[in-house]
């Protein structure tokens, strides 16, 4: 899968989700439960910006169940969030490995070049 088909692949999912009355799109796991906790940020919050990501790093399937990738996205109040979304095309879901806000010290001002 390509870059640009992850990418809308994500967005289409989590868009989906929002209004999806048959079932989950977008999976959490407990270590991206923690880190949004700890960043005081909501799973509504966090999957309504992954409606508009973009992918800022590309990760290999080798050693992986499930291709992933880094994602850039902005929150309602425009602070910068990354999540690391792993995608299940032939189920049709997403699962968020983890999430953060980026910190300046290790990224640079456009939050998609790491320092």
């Amino acid at each position: 899968m390509k870059s640009k088909d992850k990418q809308n692949f994500i967005q289409e999912m989590a868009a989906v989700n929002e209004y999806d009355l048959q079932g989950e799109r977008v999976y959490w796991s407990r270590h991206a439960i923690t880190e949004a906790v700890n960043d005081d940020l909501t799973r509504q919050e966090v999957e309504a910006a992954l409606t508009t990501a973009e992918i800022i790093e590309d990760y290999p399937v080798k050693h992986r169940p499930l291709p992933d990738c880094l994602v850039l996205t902005f929150l309602s109040d425009e602070r910068p969030l990354h999540a690391v979304v792993a995608i299940d095309q032939e189920k049709e879901r997403i699962f968020i490995v983890t999430v953060y806000l980026p910190s300046k010290e290790k990224w640079h001002d456009d939050w998609r070049t790491r320092k």
